[in-house]
């Protein structure tokens, strides 16, 4: 009876000894809620670092960073000015090192910068926005790449994909940008939402779209243990070039198959588009022109190749330009006034306006941001496959 009891006993005694430390530790910090978007648009902020001397918010919604006071609790706050509606991404400066906002789940898919995000929805629904329309799914996709690494996808497939199983469906192959993810069309872009809300009012046709991760060198070093590479320092350099074919290379000869084998896809060229954000948009360019046997529909955010470029690796394109503009059923260039590459997308454009093949163009405000790519894919995506 005792050796009972006392078995019965010890288990309660064990955890009455092991919880102690946990009783023991010190209360957590005071709850944080940061950002605060308010009704008149302006945003609080607030950080929590009581031994640290400063603290600044930098964000793309401002012109430079702003100090923040910090109150008796440790915490750091500031309240912006009115912001205009959007996504931005920020970060918080601590003693000079940047931070991503602790308090905030939701966060910009980088390779080097790591930065929060803040939604500030406008008095109407903006076209990114959820809304109450069928939604399509998201999917992550693993595929054999190239020197036997595993490469990785973002799927979007529309409203409707699994409930009608006999419809196949047109890809756009949406590639993003230097040191950006495969995530960041995604969670950045919101794509996904965009298309929903178009394909619910009738103005996108159903599509999927793929969205790849574009840096191959940083993958295959990542899987063989090798040191990341740094970016190449000349848009058109030689190892630029490179990269981007053996980009080319993976998406023609790994990815298609891959998404055609696993998905319902119309697969021909006039059903695939392929679009892409500055490194991505150079990608798309490199890779649409190599293979217009696979591509119909082009569209380049952001980004440009040079004069000197299109003659010496693509002559055909300016070359016979009739052929080109009777292959190309949308050829899409578009750039921000204030982007750092606003002149060489212009002289791209000039370019290809000398050489007669047509393309369709949107310069708007504002910089290299992905403010502006998602205007550029939800001017884009009513366009493809009509």
């Amino acid at each position: 009876m005792r050796k009972r009891l006392k078995n019965r006993i010890w288990p309660l005694w064990a955890f009455l000894c092991c919880a102690a430390p946990v009783l023991a530790q010190p209360p957590r910090g005071p709850l944080v809620v940061s950002p605060q978007v308010n009704a008149d648009k302006t945003v609080t902020f607030r950080y929590l670092a009581p031994q640290a001397k400063e603290v600044r918010l930098s964000g793309q919604f401002l012109k430079a960073p702003v100090e923040m006071s910090k109150d008796a609790q440790g915490i750091w706050s500031v309240v912006t000015e009115p912001i205009k509606p959007d996504i931005y991404p920020y970060s918080f400066q601590v003693d000079g090192i940047t931070v991503m906002d602790p308090a905030n789940v939701a966060f910009f898919p980088n390779e080097r910068f790591k930065a929060s995000l803040v939604d500030v929805p406008g008095d109407s629904p903006l076209v990114h926005a959820m809304k109450n329309v069928p939604h399509g799914s998201i999917n992550y996709e693993y595929y054999p790449s190239l020197e036997g690494t595993t490469g990785s996808l973002v799927v979007y497939t529309p409203p409707g994909y699994d409930q009608n199983p006999a419809t196949k469906y047109p890809v756009f192959y949406l590639i993003s940008g230097t040191t950006d993810t495969e995530e960041t069309f995604f969670k950045v872009g919101k794509t996904n939402l965009i298309l929903d809300n178009l394909i619910a009012e009738g103005k996108a046709k159903p599509m999927i779209i793929v969205m790849p991760y574009g840096n191959i060198a940083a993958r295959v070093a990542e899987q063989k243990s090798g040191p990341k590479p740094a970016d190449p320092t000349v848009r058109d350099g030689d190892d630029a070039v490179k990269r981007a074919n053996d980009f080319a290379t993976d998406l023609v000869s790994r990815v298609i198959p891959y998404v055609e084998k696993n998905y319902r896809t119309l697969a021909n060229r006039e059903n695939r588009a392929i679009g892409g954000f500055s490194r991505g948009g150079g990608q798309t360019l490199r890779t649409a022109f190599s293979n217009l046997d696979k591509f119909a529909w082009v569209c380049s955010y952001s980004s440009y190749l040079s004069p000197a470029e299109m003659d010496r690796n693509f002559p055909q394109i300016g070359g016979d330009a009739a052929r080109t503009n009777t292959r190309l059923k949308l050829f899409w260039v578009s750039v921000g006034s204030d982007d750092f590459l606003y002149k060489g997308t212009v002289e791209f454009m000039d370019y290809l306006k000398a050489k007669k093949v047509n393309f369709k163009s949107l310069i708007t405000d504002g910089g290299h941001t992905w403010m502006n790519v998602k205007k550029y894919v939800a001017e884009t995506t009513p366009l493809l496959f009509r």
